[in-house]
């Protein structure tokens, strides 16, 4: 993982490039459907605002060492979600904005040894405080392409993409997945997801493997040899 200053500021950066998203997205549109199944804008913008709500609980949980999951219950997520997508576009657009200042500031008071200190993530994961920046980081990066495609996933910065498809490649290898060889950019950077079956050739660009692995629709890879194989969900 990337030190601490970088994560911060790919969260910062991504906050920005989501609220770039938003503010270019009509209210009218964020009643439409997007890439995620099942989801309008209006669910993205409320899972992106509950997302910093949550990760505020486990930046109380480090600065106090009191235990605060990020959601009370398995289904909190979904039912948070649900409910945010019935408010209106402008209670949206202000709940992620003071959201997000929330959750910078809660940060900002974090001390090296509350960065240190153990919590738990929503897929029950432990570990260190030092990496609520990147959990959020990947948040708003990944789901401003999802509100806006016209930014596309080649359009984020590219040392973030790397540390998003390293991310991935990890979470994917070793699991009942298929094998992969990965290569970007014309081969500038490779990856292997160690996973069944004989591995599959696939290129394409930073940004289209990164929209790939994540389990992004019409991500433009290719598989020379055959078919480019379906993965399962991503988190």
């Amino acid at each position: 993982m990337h030190d601490l200053a970088t994560t911060r500021h790919w969260a910062d950066q991504g906050t920005q490039i989501f609220s770039g998203a938003l503010a270019r997205t009509a209210d009218d549109a964020l009643t439409g459907p997007t890439a995620l199944p099942g989801w309008t804008g209006r669910h993205l913008v409320a899972h992106v605002a509950a997302n910093a709500e949550a990760l505020l609980n486990l930046a109380h949980w480090a600065a106090t060492g009191e235990e605060t999951p990020m959601y009370s219950s398995p289904g909190q997520r979904d039912a948070d979600i649900a409910a945010g997508a019935r408010r209106t576009p402008g209670e949206l657009r202000r709940w992620v904005e003071e959201s997000a200042g929330r959750l910078a500031t809660a940060l900002d008071g974090l001390s090296a040894d509350h960065w240190s200190r153990t919590v738990r993530t929503a897929q029950g994961r432990l570990v260190p405080a030092s990496q609520i920046p990147w959990l959020r980081a990947r948040e708003v990066m990944v789901h401003a392409v999802d509100l806006d495609p016209t930014l596309g996933f080649d359009n984020l910065p590219e040392d973030f993409l790397l540390a998003l498809v390293d991310d991935v490649v990890a979470r994917r290898s070793g699991g009942d997945q298929p094998a992969l060889v990965l290569s970007a950019d014309g081969g500038r950077h490779t990856w292997k997801v160690s996973g069944r079956g004989e591995a599959t050739a696939l290129h394409g660009s930073l940004g289209a493997v990164a929209a790939y692995l994540t389990g992004r629709p019409r991500a433009d890879v290719t598989a020379p040899s055959g078919a480019v194989p379906d993965l399962a969900p991503w988190l």
